[in-house]
Parts: C-alpha cells; sequence; structure tokens
C-alpha cells in the first residue's frame, strides 16, 4: 500500500459531522411537528375548525430566528428555512389554500411563495376581483394582492376593491421585482415580439429601446400569460424566475429593469383578525366629508401621539360628488391603546373609518 493511500481523507471527518447534525436536524423537526400537531389538536378541542395559520406567531418566530442568527448564513437565508419548516408542519394538518392573481408563474405568485411558503395549495385565478371573491366565499384561507409599486405608485384597482369588501388584511409581502427576457432564442437580434404586461413593458422601457429597439411590444393581462404567448417563434417576454422555471422558457438577458430598486408590496387577504405581533402595521380606510380642514383633522391625531404614518392615498368615495376616502398606513396595532385613541378621534372628525386590518409588518 503506497504513503498515499495510508493518508487519511481530510473530508472524512467533515462529512461525518454534518451527517451526525443532519440527523439530529431531522430528529428535531420532527419534535416540532409533533408538537405543531398537538397544537393543531387544542385548537380543534377549542372549537377552532379552520386553517391553523397564526402570521401573528409566525412573524415573531422569524424575527428571533434572525435576531439569534451569528452567521454564516445570511438572516434572510435562514428565516427562509424556518418559514418552509413551520410551511411543512402546517401542511401536515391542514394545507392552506392561497389564491392570487395568475397564470402560475406572476409575481404576485412569486410573492404567495414567499410569505406562506412553498407546500401551500395554489388557487391562481384571473383578476384581482376574483381574488377577493374566492376568498370571501371560503373557495381560499387567504389571498394575495398588490397594493403598491415603488416606481409606479399604488395600484388603485386594489384600493377600489376594499371599499366594497369586508376582508381583513391579515399580513403584506415585499417583493424585490427581477425583471428578466426571456426566450428561446439565442440573440436578442432574432426577437420580432414582446409580450408582456403593461406595467412591466413601462418599467423596463429604456432597457428594451437600446437593446430590442425594433420588437414589437404586446401588452398583455399578466406577465404569465405572456410567457405562454412567447413560446411561439421569434418572441419574447418579460418575467421572474419562477415563470421561467414553471414554463421552460429561459433567460436570455437578467435584470433588464430601469429601476434597480424596483420593489412592489403586496398584501394578504383573509377573514382573520391578526392579533398583535409586537411589530405591526395597520391599514385605515377613512371617509372624509368635503369641508375646509378636513385633512388636517385627519392627520392630528396621529400626529399629536407620534403615530407614524407610512402611506397615504386618496381616491373619490364614489358616496358623493366631491367626498374623497384615504387609504392610510400607520404603524402600530389596532389594540394599542394610542392607536385605539387616534381612531376614535379621528372618526369624530370624519365621515367613517374602517380599519382594514392590523398586521405584523414584512420580515422578509
Amino acid at each position: 500500500m503506497s504513503d498515499k493511500d495510508n493518508l487519511k481523507d481530510p473530508l472524512s471527518d467533515i462529512r461525518k459531522r454534518i451527517d451526525e447534525i443532519d440527523n439530529s436536524i431531522q430528529s428535531l423537526v420532527s419534535e416540532r411537528a409533533s408538537c405543531a400537531a398537538k397544537v393543531a389538536k387544542v385548537k380543534q378541542q377549542q372549537g377552532e375548525t379552520g386553517h391553523f395559520y397564526r402570521p401573528e406567531r409566525e412573524a415573531q418566530v422569524l424575527r428571533a430566528v434572525m435576531e439569534r442568527n451569528t452567521g454564516p448564513l445570511a438572516d434572510e437565508s435562514i428565516a427562509g428555512i424556518f418559514r418552509e419548516i413551520m410551511a411543512a408542519c402546517l401542511a401536515h394538518e391542514k394545507p392552506l389554500r392561497v389564491a392570487f392573481l395568475g397564470p402560475e408563474g406572476t409575481y404576485t405568485h412569486t410573492a404567495a411563495l414567499k410569505h406562506f411558503g412553498s407546500l401551500i395549495q395554489t388557487h391562481p385565478v384571473e383578476s384581482i376581483e376574483e381574488v377577493f371573491r374566492i376568498v370571501e366565499a371560503d373557495g381560499a384561507d387567504f389571498g394575495v394582492v398588490p397594493v403598491e409599486n415603488s416606481s409606479a405608485g399604488v395600484i388603485n384597482h386594489t384600493l377600489d376593491l376594499f371599499m366594497e369588501s369586508a376582508l381583513q388584511i391579515s399580513g403584506e409581502v415585499s417583493l424585490r421585482i427581477r425583471h428578466n427576457l426571456l426566450s428561446k432564442l439565442d440573440s436578442l437580434d432574432k426577437i420580432e415580439r414582446i409580450y408582456a404586461h403593461q406595467q412591466s413593458l413601462s418599467q423596463c422601457d429604456q432597457w428594451l429601446n437600446k437593446n430590442v429597439p425594433g420588437a414589437e411590444r404586446i401588452a398583455m393581462s399578466s406577465n404569465a400569460q405572456g410567457v405562454l404567448q412567447a413560446k411561439e417563434t421569434n418572441s419574447a417576454s418579460i418575467g421572474g424566475v419562477l415563470a421561467s422555471e414553471l414554463y421552460d422558457l429561459p433567460i436570455l438577458a437578467a435584470d433588464i429593469e430601469d429601476l434597480p430598486d424596483n420593489t412592489t408590496r403586496f398584501v394578504v387577504i383573509g377573514k382573520y383578525r391578526t392579533p398583535s405581533s409586537g411589530e405591526d402595521r395597520t391599514s385605515l380606510l377613512v371617509f372624509v366629508q368635503n369641508k375646509p380642514g378636513s385633512l388636517f383633522d385627519l392627520l392630528k391625531p396621529l400626529a399629536d401621539r407620534n403615530i407614524s404614518m407610512s402611506n397615504i392615498e386618496s381616491r373619490p368615495s364614489r358616496r358623493g360628488v366631491w367626498d374623497y376616502v384615504f387609504f392610510i398606513d400607520i404603524d402600530g396595532h389596532r389594540d394599542d391603546d394610542v392607536v385605539k385613541e387616534a381612531i376614535a378621534e379621528i372618526e369624530k372628525a370624519s365621515a367613517m373609518v374602517t380599519v382594514l386590518g392590523s398586521y405584523p409588518k414584512a420580515v422578509l
């Protein structure tokens, strides 16, 4: 036997230790799933028959995971692992049904997976209205809808739907939008048509003008629909990595968005009223009468109590020719005393206040 054969494999001990760690992880995950099952059983005994998902509890767990993280994995990576563990435990008891604007492969689909994990029962629908309708009709436990984009502003259509719905906002998702040019072609010069949602075409306008100036741009109802159309010869689409993988359409050019920090905020809608997680946001719908100082009267109770307002948007109320409704996001939970006081004071000065929901701020 040669001296080389006598040398110990330097990776042997490391691999042995990895195997030991894997065994421990698997054992602990199984134990966690058993505990989750016991929790579900207790809730059933207490009369709960629906889903067992608790967004405030999940947010608390993920924040604790990131707080105690010492590396080498990034906070987002380690939190993503724990989200999938929680999703697996939940799916073992009863998978969540989640509706979103389809078909599969849209950015809303990606947002749903980021928030709930990969083990949900996906329910793609054809419109944002249908997301609201199917959740209201108990065809899905939750829905995911876009509310604002960092470059394009609020999605007015979504805000308008909240005026007619009794659904609550249960959570939020912040998704960095990375647009890619998808095509089976091997060269930009061969592209004759580009299919995508109008907003995506607009967000990539400068890149498209520079790199594919002669290609016809065709607006679609969603990027995923565009991907399906782009499978024809000499065509391309704009979409995310998920769409590329689901429809087997390669990425010809990555990160083609004009603004590098392009981010969309989505909200999770359902019938569940979320308890406080400790770091929450509250969304309000405030109908304001058309009179001098009405906006001041609306904002003063927040300023007097040092309540931070992260967003305010106005829309016609549809209840009076010149009356308006304001969508407002504030820090804090509806059950916090200071928030309760502010809402009560706003109600005295406004036509009506509806709490759309208090929910954990986006963790990832």
